[in-house]
């Protein structure tokens, strides 16, 4: 028996309301599980403002997944039929942000590391009253 027949072998047995609440438990589990990991890996350097950011966004994201009716209500006053159509939308907007924001970090760090580069080689570089004695030799005798 395959995943999706015992799926709906045990459809009828598992009243409505318990199978969204098992949708729920997993989705809020999976939002904190992002986040905890937001936070560990980028510690204390993180800026206190993305940290508002990402718990205001943690908080909204449980509360959609809790009181779906609400989204829905939401996307109905801006015109969309859906309250998951309104989230998805949402998502690739916040996605294209964040897809921005990284190809502006990454620009800025290759100019650093260009700048720097060009710095270290000037500064490794042998000083030209040293290459020419290295070339002419000092020993002319």
């Amino acid at each position: 028996m395959g995943a999706h027949e015992l799926i709906l072998a045990l459809g009828p047995t598992i009243p409505a309301g318990s199978r969204t609440l098992i949708i729920q438990i997993l989705l809020v589990l999976g939002i904190l599980a992002i986040i905890a990991w937001l936070f560990i890996t980028r510690g204390a350097k993180q800026l206190a403002v993305r940290r508002l950011l990402i718990l205001g966004f943690a908080v909204f994201a449980v509360l959609t997944v809790m009181f779906p009716r609400v989204l829905t209500s939401v996307a109905h006053v801006v015109g969309v039929g859906r309250g998951a159509d309104l989230l998805l939308y949402a998502t690739v907007i916040v996605l294209l942000g964040s897809l921005a924001l990284a190809e502006a970090r990454t620009k800025n760090a290759e100019k650093r590391t260009t700048v720097l580069a060009r710095r270290l080689a000037l500064d490794e570089s042998e000083q030209p009253l040293a290459y020419r004695e290295r070339m002419l030799g000092t020993d002319r005798g």
